[in-house]
């Protein structure tokens, strides 16, 4: 009985080991799937961050082969420029041409659309230049909205254009034109701001006028301006993904077109034949990056500004078509009646390109020089 008795445990103890034996391995073979799950869970996890990551990182500046007369800058970057008029050892007037976005110092109106007449008459002396990223300019990690107007500063004693000097800026060329008036006044003659730029989160502007101006723009132009405003480092991805439509001056979309800027283009022709030599090193330094700078937080709006000229030695025009349908006429007209001492012309019918319309150069270079 004893020996039955002894079998008996022997083999319940057997059953029990059994069991305990797969109990542990289905836990072991439950845990190991449940860790390789996280593993790969993880290794996607990881994975997608790195590709968002590389989707949102801009290419280095490209490298490009420089063709055109530049001068060095304090910090040993270097900013392109091309001369016109009268040789500027013999001018009575000296300008300097400030391009908008997506431009380069090719783009000037005075070559083509300054009467040669005038500028042998008055004595005119212009030079335009790449800014900084665009064309054979250098790039400017650091740039902000002062240390453009210290490299204008700088352009013009490096070319010996002595102590005062013209500043004439062309949309967002004009919004940079405010910051010349901000940090160099004492370096100017006059200014010129035609079709100027505006960055809807200058602190000074009317809350009510700035929404109803903004709400104007299509939606992708909101976007793309929120984006640079609030997520600067979402600037590349943003304009060159494919999920989204993308800010129509990038895509090129004539649809922002007023009528007299169609009829302008349609004479010029469509496509520059310079606009490979705008972005060659690449869409971030150039355009991109001056998306981040323009509506960033400035320490200023031109709502702070003081009367550069209070002894009527100088003066600062600002021109604007009432169709203009990049930058809104209403908010211009808000920023002009608000500095008493600003030349507010606002032209009936005008688009964004009024440079480039027949005789309006010379009508916005003889208000700046003669008063006419």
């Amino acid at each position: 009985m004893r020996k039955e008795r002894m079998s008996g445990e022997g083999t319940d103890r057997t059953n029990i080991s059994a069991a305990s034996a797969r109990s542990q391995t289905r836990n072991t073979q439950g845990g190991s799937s449940f860790d390789y799950l996280k593993t790969i869970l993880l290794v996607l996890f990881v994975g997608a961050l790195a590709w968002i990551y590389q989707s949102i990182q801009p290419p280095p500046s490209k490298t490009v082969a420089v063709t055109a007369p530049r001068i060095k800058l304090r910090d040993g970057r270097h900013l392109a420029y091309k001369e016109h008029g009268v040789h500027r050892d013999e001018a009575k007037f000296k300008i300097i041409y400030i391009h908008g976005f997506d431009c380069s110092m090719l783009h000037s109106p005075f070559p083509s659309f300054l009467s040669p007449a005038l500028v042998e008459d008055l004595r005119i002396y212009t030079v335009s230049f790449d800014r900084p990223g665009y064309g054979e300019s250098d790039p400017d990690p650091n740039r902000s909205p002062r240390s453009i107007a210290l490299d204008i500063e700088e352009l013009a004693d490096g070319l010996g254009l002595g102590p005062n000097f013209y500043v004439f800026g062309l949309s967002m060329g004009g919004k940079i034109t405010w910051t010349c008036l901000k940090y160099i006044p004492h370096r100017l003659a006059g200014a010129a701001l035609v079709a100027p730029a505006i960055n809807y989160w200058w602190r000074n502007l009317p809350e009510d006028i700035t929404r109803e101006a903004f709400s104007q723009m299509y939606p992708a132009d909101q976007w793309a301006l929120r984006v640079a405003h609030y997520a600067p480092w979402l600037t590349y991805w943003w304009n060159t993904q494919k999920w989204f439509p993308v800010c129509n001056m990038i895509a090129g979309n004539p649809s922002i077109l007023s009528r007299q800027d169609m009829e302008v283009l349609t004479k010029l022709g469509f496509v520059s034949p310079n606009h490979a030599y705008i972005k060659q090193q690449g869409e971030y330094e150039s355009i991109h990056r001056d998306l981040n700078v323009g509506f960033s937080s400035w320490e200023f709006d031109p709502l702070d500004l003081k009367d550069p000229f209070p002894d009527n030695n100088g003066s600062v025009h600002l021109w604007h078509g009432d169709e203009d349908r990049f930058v809104p006429v209403k908010l211009q007209s808000y920023i002009a009646s608000k500095l008493p001492w600003i030349h507010y012309h606002e032209l009936s019918g005008a688009g964004h390109l009024i440079p480039f319309v027949e005789g309006m150069t010379d009508k916005i270079i003889k208000s700046l020089l003669v008063g006419e």
